[in-house]
């Protein structure tokens, strides 16, 4: 408004206007006042007119009246485009505040339901993350189950291959292909195939416990990235005119770093919980495979192991004249095999403690290989570590060849004591490997006191 009154066109201006008629008109000619003529015609002044002895105006009435009516005119016009142009002003204020109120509002709105939804969601990739903690607890749990059933496995298959192995030290006419043999290596046979059932079922288990991580991580990172969320739209809900904090963040309306739309945003959370939910139920049906084969495999070892028993005890009774003569040489004669088999253990440690030194030492040479320029020198360090790694390469060879020799050795020994004991009462030696080499380890079922017999391990409930 202040606009159109700096430029009004009312001006006030000095008595010597355009319209104020030309002195030379006004004045006759040649007239002079004795007085030196001046050129200065910026105020307006009244000259004498002798003819008519009265003064002459510049303006008539009419103009004056004109003049007025022109300005009462204008002053109305103006003052109407005013009062116009405040109502304007006003219905667009009026306006503008209820459309911005109106729209405030609705984003007040859309937030909170917003923020309802996060939580929802939120809630719910919560409850799956807790269920599927607690299968992988419990799969982990079923998982240590098998994986100690498998290494208690181990004691009764070294357990019937050494019977095995006591029994082919009978000699003569008592090598025979009887039902206690048959026996032990259907033991054996048994205790392997339930040791492959376990060994595949554990592989399955870990892998599915990495899909049951990956698909808890999953959710975890979905419900990290939705707690951040609802905690920013939950503040700026709670946002108002009067907050403090607010401020112009020009150009903010043209950033677009979204990378979903709502129905991909939902979709993203319901396919994470239903990945997990599938999960689950696999890892579900896992455990319900893990405890019948647990169970399967007990059973099998255990029905094998009493019909084992039982033959021995048998073929016992059928030995019972050949027990005195063979005492003394079977005792010699193992004990120089438990010391060979001494012998090859500490052989073999000895070739394995060799491989800390050797990779120290290839790894120094590596390292100085790093050198660089003038550096790369041929010093007796070099060649020092060139023949310390030489020297071990030599010892380890050294010591397998004692190894090798040693294990031939062993052979020999039990060679040369299946010709002793076939020195002696083919019957007695028998009897021997049978009552106190075979039955003396199958006393009693093989189990770990800590946890007790591999058949009576406590299952995880499913």
């Amino acid at each position: 408004m202040a606009v159109y009154y700096a430029s009004s066109p009312v001006v006030r201006t000095r008595s010597a206007t355009p319209l104020t008629p030309d002195i030379g008109r006004i004045a006759p000619i040649g007239y002079s006042t004795g007085h030196k003529a001046t050129k200065d015609v910026g105020h307006a002044r009244t000259y004498f007119n002798p003819a008519r002895q009265q003064l002459y105006n510049r303006f008539s009435h009419g103009d004056w009246s004109s003049s007025n009516h022109a300005n009462y005119h204008m002053s109305d016009r103006e003052r109407s485009f005013a009062e116009r142009l405040r109502a304007d002003a006003w219905r667009a204020v009026k306006e503008t505040d209820h459309r911005t109120r109106n729209r405030q509002a609705d984003v007040t709105k859309r937030l909170g339901e917003r923020v309802e939804d996060i939580d929802f969601w939120k809630k719910e990739l919560v409850n799956e993350c807790r269920a599927m903690e607690n299968e992988i607890e419990n799969l982990k749990e079923h998982k240590r189950i098998l994986e100690k059933a498998y290494m208690d496995t181990n004691n009764p298959l070294h357990i019937a291959e050494e019977c095995l192995l006591h029994r082919e030290k009978r000699q003569g006419i008592d090598m025979v292909h009887d039902d206690v043999e048959r026996s032990l290596s259907k033991e054996v046979l048994i205790i392997k195939n339930c040791q492959e059932r376990m060994r595949k079922v554990l592989q399955r288990a870990h892998a599915q416990l990495k899909l049951d991580r990956a698909a808890l991580h999953e959710m975890e990172k979905d419900a990290k990235d939705k707690h951040h969320a609802h905690h920013l739209d939950d503040r700026m809900h709670q946002l108002r005119n009067t907050s403090m904090g607010i401020g112009y963040h020009p150009g903010i309306e043209n950033v677009d770093n979204t990378i979903s739309v709502p129905h991909t945003w939902v979709k993203f959370t319901q396919n994470n919980i239903l990945r997990s939910q599938k999960e689950r139920a696999a890892s579900e049906r896992l455990r319900g495979e893990i405890d019948a084969c647990l169970r399967a495999c007990a059973n099998e070892m255990w029905n094998v192991f009493n019909h084992v028993n039982n033959s021995f005890n048998m073929r016992i009774r059928e030995s019972t004249d050949a027990r005195n003569k063979l005492q003394a040489h079977l005792n010699r004669t193992m004990q120089e095999v438990f010391d060979m088999e001494k012998n090859i253990e500490l052989l073999r440690k000895a070739i394995h403690d060799k491989e800390a030194p050797m990779k120290v030492a290839q790894t120094r040479l590596d390292e100085r290989c790093r050198r660089q320029n003038v550096e790369l020198c041929n010093d007796p360090v070099m060649r020092t570590l060139q023949k310390e790694v030489n020297e071990i390469r030599e010892s380890v060879r050294y010591l397998k060849e004692k190894l090798r020799q040693s294990e031939i050795s062993l052979a020999r020994l039990m060679k040369t004591k299946s010709t002793l004991e076939h020195d002696i009462s083919v019957k007695e030696n028998s009897l021997s490997i049978d009552s106190k080499a075979c039955m003396g380890m199958r006393k009693g079922f093989p189990m770990d006191p800590k946890v007790g017999p591999i058949f009576n391990m406590p299952l995880a409930q499913i």
